[in-house]
């Protein structure tokens, strides 16, 4: 087998791999799919006789990659309008089988979410490290870094997760059902007040539009306030125009909003003990690409 055919036989093995720690690192699937690109013009060069663990050696250089690639997300960022929510991806049956669904349906929203709240390389550490058991000296060569700082880098990223993930996964019945009543309440075939009982006393909404469209340019807290947002949002003529459905993104339900040039938004909410703790709300366009097409 000539040298680059078998460059793409073992990365084609990994890509998968590859797309998950950039699309841990950096929550978006554009940047997560350039990372993997600049990943394998790289590749290409290696000699494969000097890489005795193809899988590590790429993980360590997608991460790489994904760092580089984080510093130019921070200055998009300094200029974006309003909270920023990973993106998230269609993983229903209709969705296309491609490496970044087979990605989305592993990883859950709630912890891109919480892995945002890291320094980058925490990030990086804790995804080499806790997600795909690269040893410690390895991690500490992909981020250039000692031993003993990955250590502390892995265990504060860590520590966040613990404390900031989900403390246990929503049965999928019951986040089926809450999210069936919010689509019927969208679409108006219940009243919006049926909400109110399943909202967790400190339930938080954010939208994220990036200043694309309209969208509270804060997180909206408490049971109250979050319903008088959602009521204005759907009394207003625009919305009254969309279609609703329902879907599932990074494999959790969730619904779309589609009006005459595409999708609108789409909603996910995050649940714990059998009431509504998050409302997560993206109009960003440049966010709604890997949801399903009609």
């Amino acid at each position: 087998m000539i040298g680059n055919e078998r460059h793409a036989e073992v990365f084609e093995e990994h890509r998968t791999a590859l797309l998950g720690a950039a699309y841990r690192v950096l929550g978006t699937v554009q940047d997560s799919e350039d990372a993997v690109q600049e990943t394998w013009l790289r590749w290409v060069d290696v000699d494969l006789d000097d890489v005795r663990q193809p899988r590590s050696y790429l993980l360590k250089a997608v991460t790489r990659v994904a760092l580089n690639l984080a510093r130019t997300q921070h200055r998009r960022r300094e200029e974006y309008s309003g909270p920023w929510l990973p993106e998230p991806v269609s993983t229903d049956a209709e969705s296309d089988p491609e490496h970044i669904a087979e990605v989305a349906d592993e990883v859950s929203l709630a912890l891109l979410v919480v892995l945002e709240s890291l320094t980058d390389l925490e990030r990086a550490a804790f995804v080499l490290r806790e997600v795909f058991g690269l040893p410690y000296s390895e991690v500490a060569e992909a981020l250039g870094r000692s031993e003993a700082s990955v250590r502390q880098l892995t265990s504060r990223a860590r520590g966040a997760v613990q404390a900031r993930a989900p403390r246990q996964s929503a049965d999928p019945d019951t986040h089926r059902t809450l999210t069936q009543l919010f689509l019927a309440a969208a679409e108006g075939t219940v009243p919006l007040e049926e909400v109110m009982p399943v909202l967790a006393p400190d339930v938080v909404l954010t939208t994220d539009a990036g200043g694309r469209a309209k969208a509270a340019l804060k997180p909206i807290t408490g049971p109250a306030k979050v319903l008088r947002f959602i009521a204005g949002v759907l009394s207003k003529p625009e919305t009254a125009a969309l279609s609703w459905e329902a879907c599932e993104v990074n494999g959790i339900p969730a619904f779309l909003a589609r009006g005459e040039h595409g999708i609108d938004s789409v909603t996910w909410l995050e649940v714990e003990e059998g009431v509504v703790t998050g409302v997560q709300l993206i109009r960003n366009p440049e966010k709604l690409r890997a949801l399903r097409p009609r």
